[in-house]
């Protein structure tokens, strides 16, 4: 709950005020998709090509938030939730900030991708389904962690013993199976291109 002496400050210097600076409108670029469906690579691969091209970048995943941010949260459907909350919310800022963020989450509950969705104007919020069938994600798993699942080791993990909520109308659809890392890539590039995101005036 909000605290009634929390009064907000008006900036001076507003988000397309730096957008302009930076030459590109800012955005979330949301991947989300089952464990091993190749969110984080993707991600990584795209945010290369656009600092490549001058375009300001950030990418957050479980390296860089469940080590510091969310350090304190489990894997409980609650801890999850709360989780993709925080998330939504530092992506709030990067986009105020002019920045276009990737995020790279399983966020498997369509209500907190939702969520995150509401948080940005719109347009801001770009919904990208990672989709790659179970089978080749638990043979692509490096860690184990969908062997530990199936043994019971694990409780709660998407796509064993909890429910996966495929996105009903995404921006973008990329099949991992399908495609190589390089078209896969390019697809979210190209639809950047075409919606305008570098051409700020």
């Amino acid at each position: 709950m909000t605290s009634k002496f929390i009064i907000p400050h008006n900036p001076i210097i507003t988000k397309r005020d730096r957008q302009r600076l930076n030459g590109h409108k800012s955005c979330i670029l949301w991947f989300t998709g089952l464990s091993g469906s190749g969110k984080s690579t993707l991600a990584h691969r795209v945010e290369e090509i656009l600092f490549e091209n001058g375009i300001r970048t950030y990418v957050l995943d479980g390296d860089n938030i469940r080590m510091g941010l969310n350090k304190n949260l489990g894997f409980s459907k609650e801890d999850r939730e709360e989780n993709i909350r925080r998330i939504s919310e530092v992506a709030k800022l990067f986009v105020d900030a002019g920045i276009i963020v990737l995020t790279a989450f399983i966020s498997p509950y369509r209500k907190d991708r939702s969520l995150a969705r509401s948080l940005v104007e719109k347009g801001e919020f770009v919904e990208i389904y990672v989709k790659c069938p179970l089978e080749v994600c638990e043979k692509r798993d490096v860690k184990g962690l969908y062997e530990k699942a199936r043994k019971g080791e694990i409780k709660q993990f998407t796509g064993i013993d909890d429910p996966y909520e495929e996105p009903e109308s995404p921006e973008i659809v990329i099949e991992t199976d399908k495609l190589s890392l390089e078209e896969s890539a390019n697809i979210v590039i190209n639809y950047l291109k075409e919606n305008g995101f570098f051409n700020v005036e």
